[in-house]
């Protein structure tokens, strides 16, 4: 899924009305104590309250359009009406569990490239949020629990040493892995698909993308409070394809994709110490290998001999900047992204909605790519993650655990259905021994974050 097809489905969820579901008295509990809990957040400087997202069954998205300002204010009318009618209306969850968050106003001024200082305006606010046991997944594999109940962007968890951070609409959040619970959060708008990237103690994001130069955004590890910005020069343009344009690598350094090459940065200093050209198209994704030896970069050719549609995998030293090898892939129908490396490899993938698709190149070689997952169609995606020394790729097909070295599957397991309504895991991560992922129920409109229980195969 390329950066507009991205932005495109983002904006269909934002305007999309929520169908009719029953409330029930955990339903209830469960709003009144959160509408409660949160009355803390977003408060200006002065007293007015800032206006919050609403947490519904999407992921927010920065760069709205003037010409949608009346479809949203058609949109938030009919759901702050449709939230008043939800108490008498009936439809069942075959969970049996809490709905996926309250309905509130509207979205948080977003933060532009060249904003001021993160001592001139709020960054950071410590929600005060209830927690609730956890609560087990109807017909869910490897003994999945929901232990959250927000609404985040596919792809966006990750772990750190003592928290899990992700992506959710309008906001950067840190949650309690133990019990689920948001504990800090920060105003963030993505502008191209990436995970938060963690490098000691500060979360890296991508803030700004396009245009002449990339603004990253660096915040403290446990308050969310920003503390770093490094505005990153473009050589060219930027992909609009780009998906997975910032990583870390060895020593700590951020390597980021920045149009016709790849900018290193020095988090410590704050500086880009280094930049490597690249000698395809615009680079669309990268990643390093796990003994920092190896850059891998994806691009889209863009000579006018390139053959349409194509894509090439090229592997630079880092330390040298020189090129190490390439091989190409052609006819694939969409940019690859999401690159992934590990010790026998590189993994990505291609292909948009229904047709897109996870794939392994052993040493980097696309003469040699072999398939490892089906698409996740109905809007969801199928993007692997690297964590705990596994490779995971979920969906709404099957949650896989494969093989680093090899690329091969080690356990699989049926995603279920609800009433014949497919359900989202994936962006699984680990921290502290645990496997987590991101859990989506469409048809009752439940979403959160999870606990697994992976077979001992996944561990090697």
């Amino acid at each position: 899924m390329n950066t507009e097809e991205w932005q495109l489905s983002e904006m269909l969820r934002r305007v999309t009305p929520e169908p009719p579901r029953r409330v029930t008295v955990e339903d209830v509990a469960f709003r009144l104590a959160n509408q409660a809990g949160r009355r803390g957040l977003g408060v200006r400087r002065g007293g007015q309250r800032r206006p919050r997202l609403r947490r519904g069954p999407g992921s927010g998205l920065s760069g709205w359009n003037r010409t949608w300002t009346p479809v949203l204010a058609a949109a938030s009318v009919f759901v702050v009406a449709g939230a008043s009618a939800a108490i008498a209306v009936a439809l069942t969850s075959h969970n049996g569990s809490t709905s996926s968050g309250s309905v509130v106003n509207s979205a948080p001024p977003s933060a532009s490239a060249s904003s001021a200082a993160p001592s001139q305006q709020p960054t950071s606010v410590k929600p005060t949020s209830t927690v609730f046991p956890p609560v087990p997944v109807a017909n869910g594999m490897w003994g999945a629990e929901l232990i959250n109940r927000q609404t985040f962007t596919q792809d966006s968890l990750v772990g750190g040493a003592h928290s899990l951070y992700a992506i959710a609409p309008g906001y950067l959040d840190r949650i309690d892995p133990v019990t689920g619970e948001v504990v800090n959060e920060t105003y963030y708008n993505a502008p191209v698909p990436n995970p938060p990237v963690i490098t000691g103690s500060t979360v890296w994001l991508v803030s700004s993308y396009g245009g002449g130069s990339v603004v990253l955004h660096g915040y403290d590890g446990k308050t969310l409070a920003q503390v770093a910005s490094v505005t990153v020069p473009v050589s060219g343009q930027v992909s609009g394809n780009a998906q997975g344009v910032l990583t870390s690598g060895s020593g700590g350094y951020l390597y980021v994709a920045a149009g016709n090459g790849v900018a290193v940065v020095n988090p410590a200093t704050q500086q880009v110490i280094k930049q490597i050209s690249v000698s395809a198209g615009p680079v669309t994704s990268l990643a390093v290998s796990p003994d920092g030896a190896r850059l891998y970069v994806g691009a889209v050719p863009s000579a006018p001999s390139a053959p349409s549609s194509s894509f090439e995998l090229l592997t630079y030293d880092p330390a040298t900047g020189a090129q190490l090898g390439s091989s190409a892939m052609a006819d694939i129908g969409s940019a690859g992204g999401n690159l992934i490396a590990t010790s026998g490899g590189v993994w990505g993938t291609v292909g948009v909605g229904m047709s897109e698709w996870v794939w392994f190149a052993p040493n980097a070689d696309l003469t040699r790519m072999v398939r490892v997952s089906q698409g996740a169609g109905a809007g969801l995606d199928s993007v692997p993650s690297f964590s705990g020394g596994t490779v995971w790729i979920g969906g709404s097909h099957t949650l896989e655990c494969a093989d680093p070295a090899t690329g091969r599957e080690r356990a699989s397991a049926a995603i279920p259905t609800d009433g014949g309504v497919v359900e989202y895991f994936g962006s699984v991560t680990v921290t502290a021994g645990r496997a987590y992922a991101y859990y989506q129920d469409q048809r009752s409109q439940q979403s959160g974050v999870v606990t697994l229980t992976p077979p001992a195969a996944c561990s090697g």
